[in-house]
């Protein structure tokens, strides 16, 4: 007969073969670069080893485990560090929050499953406007969430529904769970529902304003997220800010194709990282790069040294990213050796006016595309935030104001893009700058093939500087 310690005596044995085994694996993806990446360096953590179970969380589904889980994690880091194991079961929990040296693993058939009780999310930071992530850090270091379980955020008990992304089935669904209808029917919120767990807020639009990640991880060195499943967020998925030294490898990401702000895998003010094998199908962005304020004093100011290479993108409404937000830096970046397959555009930078930086070192390689339902490639200067209930009238006015003062201007230039083939986009390649400012310039791609269905190159030549070599642009004869 098997027993529980000799169980656990095997899981201690695998999760440190597993750490171990992860030193120098990143070594073999910095070959052949077109330009100086920083490469990222791996971590190990102590074997010492414990279980959720041994806290008193229970795996049915009903019992709240927040308590339980929080002080496996507390444990272990007393300890000096290790792996705290989430077992098969559906795990309902609150927001949890790392520490150092601790590996949240999570075993195949585990599924933790944030809360759909709002008031147990809102953070006890009274200057937080949001709520806290579903599993958070702030400067911590050596921290890991891994395996092969799956992290479940309950998105549809936060997010806002527009009418016109879901068919009459689904928004019956939608009203069948309470909420209530905005905007003449037009946009549907998760407010008063019909589980009877309290709203947050006074009202449904600032409760929508107070939706988080599920994994969002701040100002913290040495990080790794393997192997797991992602999905169904309130807001982005997997999200560090401001963290130096990050390897996502292997991660799944999923939610409905509608999910309101549903990105995938963002990185805001990061460096020295690598995302790998990972495969995502989500509402919003991809893989995406974005960077804030230089004021936020961070360990790193903008994206730097960033390798993506070998992941998959179905559904997004963009597969790899710059943008909205790059205020401060995107620098020496590479992306190489990916597929798109049904994302909205392909290649996306966009940013705007109050939201825009410098590009330097892009390198963008051996890509393949196919099904894309609007641009393979686009450059655009013009983009506005419209959350759900925000009026596109005044968010127009705000970056007029913006436009006067010539604050945070973008300026997209030093991008190169070789080696691409789609077959199906609406629209090849678009480019747009600013009038009177120099937005984009430097752009190069070639060596590509496009199948396009309605235009090829839509380059606004007095605001765009893009060259094309060696790219054919051939017209789908299916359409």
């Amino acid at each position: 007969m098997i027993t529980n310690k000799l169980l656990l005596s095997a899981f201690i044995m695998f999760a440190a073969a597993v750490t171990n085994a992860n030193a120098g694996d990143y070594d073999k993806y910095y070959h052949d670069l077109p330009t100086k990446v920083m490469p990222v360096e791996t971590f190990t953590l102590p074997s010492y080893t414990v279980s959720i179970t041994d806290f008193g969380a229970v795996g049915d589904g009903v019992t709240l485990c927040t308590d339980a889980i929080q002080k496996a994690i507390d444990e272990v880091a007393q300890k000096g560090g290790g792996h705290v194991n989430v077992p098969l079961g559906v795990w309902l929990t609150a927001p949890i929050e790392m520490k150092d040296n601790v590996d949240l693993h999570l075993d195949k058939n585990a599924i933790i499953y944030f809360t759909p009780d709002k008031t147990l999310h809102v953070s006890k930071d009274k200057r937080e406007r949001r709520c806290s992530p579903g599993i958070s850090a702030e400067r911590r270091k050596n921290i890991s969430v891994t395996g092969e379980g799956i992290i479940d955020g309950n998105g549809a008990q936060w997010r806002p529904v527009k009418r016109g992304k879901v068919s009459d089935v689904e928004w019956n669904e939608f009203k069948a769970m309470g909420g209530v209808e905005k905007d003449k029917g037009s946009l549907w919120y998760p407010w008063d529902m019909k589980s009877g767990y309290p709203n947050l807020g006074n009202s449904p639009e600032k409760q929508e304003q107070m939706r988080n990640d599920i994994i969002r991880f701040e100002n913290c060195e040495n990080v790794l997220i393997q192997g797991v499943t992602v999905q169904n967020s309130p807001r982005f998925h997997v999200h560090p800010c401001n963290c130096k030294n990050v390897i996502i490898d292997g991660v799944t990401v999923r939610c409905p194709w509608n999910a309101q702000n549903g990105d995938a895998i963002d990185l805001s003010d990061c460096n020295q990282c690598i995302i790998v094998n990972c495969t995502v199908d989500a509402g919003d962005d991809g893989l995406c790069m974005k960077s804030g304020d230089a004021k936020r004093n961070a360990i790193a100011n903008g994206c730097t040294d960033i390798l993506i290479q070998d992941c998959t993108v179905y559904h997004a409404h963009g597969a790899f990213v710059i943008g909205s937000e790059d205020v401060t830096a995107m620098k020496n970046i590479v992306v190489r050796q990916c597929r798109f397959a049904g994302t909205d555009t392909g290649l996306r930078f966009k940013s705007g006016i109050g939201r825009g930086g410098k590009t330097e070192n892009i390198y963008i390689s051996d890509i393949v595309m196919s099904d894309i339902k609007d641009e393979a490639v686009i450059l655009q200067c013009d983009y506005v935030n419209l959350p759900a209930g925000v009026k596109k009238e005044d968010a127009d006015a705000f970056v007029e104001q913006l436009k006067q003062k010539g604050e945070k201007v973008p300026e997209f230039q030093d991008i190169n893009i070789s080696n691409i083939v789609c077959r199906g986009s609406k629209t090849a390649i678009k480019a747009a700058g600013i009038s009177g400012m120099n937005a984009v310039h430097d752009i190069n791609i070639s060596n590509s093939t496009f199948v396009y269905d309605k235009k090829g190159a839509d380059i606004d030549e007095q605001t765009a500087k893009v060259n094309l070599k060696n790219v054919n642009l051939v017209p789908n004869r299916a359409n």
